[in-house]
């Protein structure tokens, strides 16, 4: 059954060799959100007495931290708007980005590594750019940019990984005429902050752990900032609340208790991050998908939201980090599989959580290993909820399939979604398919995330709510 609706060249920019080298504090550790982190990053800052600033964050995340700076310089803030180019076939991996001005950033080594085809690469950079001005529209919404001419130009972002979207960002913020730019993060990764030294005349970084592996995994809450906020957030500073006004805080939301799986034969255990909200109905375990890990924005962004509805998580790293290194790995699915059945027999070990029936979310590859350990223990997972999965590579497992599987696809995911019908006719039990209109892989359309989580919510609890019944 289906339901829901239908389906450049690099521009010469000014060089200049940074005042002040970014330094690592002796003392790493986690930020507890956000606005935490801008708290911390704005001192820094504000050690640093920049002549007339103007603060400048990356949507979407990087809005909240830019806020708080803002807030402590008594600054005007304003958005940078630069979007990554994903990989052809795996858009989670970036091959550079596009900011506005036209900018255009380019990871040569990784284009040619993955052999990216000038067809493939341009239709890529055209999705980008779309995408870039839609977004600018949206959190603009008729204002001009604001004018850096002359002034300190404070790029921020929530942490610098690679570093692309920064350098796209601090370009196209030079055309604007600053008289200089200042990149600020509160984490990033020393490679990449070096690397960007010769783009901007200053930097101010928090914290510089040697291993950064993810942005995500130092902030305690790391779920993706909606756009009603950053909208919100600008709106406040535009109103003179920068100055005097901050966001209210939002509730605690239950806190996040790390745990650890054994494997037999790893010489490591895999980690996960356990929520269990009062009064749980059930638990559901997250498959990442195209070798993401449990600190995915996206689907910590989900998890919060079930959390809120009453469902406990477990977001789980499916490889060790040694095993992340061979791509391979990230398509074993049958290993995948294998990982999360022993996930499931652990909850069943657990006294806080093992009367819990146990559902599985998966992403991508995650989901055709959610399926795949679906098939191989019928008992452990009573439902399934796949986000833009790919169920073909259980194709041989689905009919074993009993437990209710919900398939949720973005209606611009052309080829994904087509994969999917064809699964939906195999699967052995109640299975249904929902396409979100004008969504695409990843879900990043405004409300397309939250239309995910409802949906899989709304699953949930119908399913796991049988599951829970008493028997008579």
């Amino acid at each position: 059954m289906t339901m829901g609706g239908s389906s450049g060249g690099q521009p010469a920019v000014r060089s200049s060799s940074p005042r002040h080298a970014a330094t690592p504090m002796a003392g790493l550790h986690v930020f507890r959100d956000r606005r935490e982190a801008g708290r911390e990053l704005a001192a820094a800052v504000r050690d640093r007495a920049f002549p007339d600033p103007v603060v400048l964050g990356l949507p979407r995340g990087g809005v909240p931290v830019a806020y708080e700076v803002a807030r402590a310089l008594a600054a005007p803030l304003d958005v940078v708007v630069a979007r990554k180019i994903g990989a052809p076939g795996n858009p989670e991996l970036a091959i550079g980005a596009v900011a506005e001005a036209g900018v255009e950033v380019l990871d040569e080594m990784s284009v040619r590594r993955l052999m990216v085809s000038h067809e493939e690469l341009e239709h890529a950079i055209d999705g980008a750019r779309a995408e870039l001005r839609e977004r600018a529209a949206r959190y603009r919404r008729g204002r001009e940019p604001a004018d850096v001419t002359g002034r300190t130009a404070i790029v921020v972002d929530d942490g610098l990984a690679t570093g692309a979207t920064a350098r796209a960002a601090v370009r196209a913020v030079r055309f604007r005429s600053p008289g200089s730019v200042v990149l600020a993060v509160p984490v990033g990764a020393p490679d990449s902050l070096a690397a960007l030294r010769d783009e901007v005349d200053d930097l101010v970084c928090v914290q510089q752990p040697k291993w950064l592996r993810a942005v995500g995994y130092w902030y305690e809450q790391f779920g993706q900032t909606p756009d009603a906020e950053v909208v919100e957030l600008l709106r406040r500073a535009g109103d003179g609340g920068a100055a005097s006004d901050p966001p209210p805080q939002a509730p605690d939301p239950p806190r996040t208790r790390a745990v650890d799986i054994e494997i037999a034969g790893l010489a490591r255990p895999l980690r996960g991050d356990l929520v269990v909200p009062g009064d749980a109905s059930g638990i559901v375990v997250f498959a990442h998908g195209s070798g993401s890990s449990r600190h995915s924005p996206r689907n910590r962004h989900v998890a919060e939201t079930m959390n809120r509805a009453g469902l406990a998580t477990l977001l789980l790293d499916l490889l060790t980090p040694d095993e992340e290194l061979d791509r391979r790995n990230v398509f074993d699915v049958g290993l995948l599989a294998r990982r999360l059945t022993t996930a499931t027999r652990w909850i069943a070990e657990q006294p806080e959580i093992a009367a819990l029936p146990v559902a599985c979310f998966g992403a991508s590859t995650g989901a055709g290993a959610a399926l795949w350990a679906a098939a191989e223990a019928p008992a452990g997972i009573r439902a399934v909820v796949s986000r833009g999965g790919r169920p073909d590579l259980a194709a041989g497992r689905l009919r074993q399939v009993s437990a209710p599987t919900l398939l949720i696809v973005g209606g611009r995911d052309r080829i994904v979604l087509e994969l999917n019908r064809r699964a939906l006719e195999l699967l052995g039990g109640p299975a249904e398919l929902v396409v979100v209109p004008g969504a695409t892989h990843l879900f990043e359309e405004p409300g397309a995330l939250d239309a995910v989580a409802d949906l899989a919510i709304r699953w949930f609890a119908r399913h796991l709510a049988v599951a829970n019944a008493p028997e008579h």
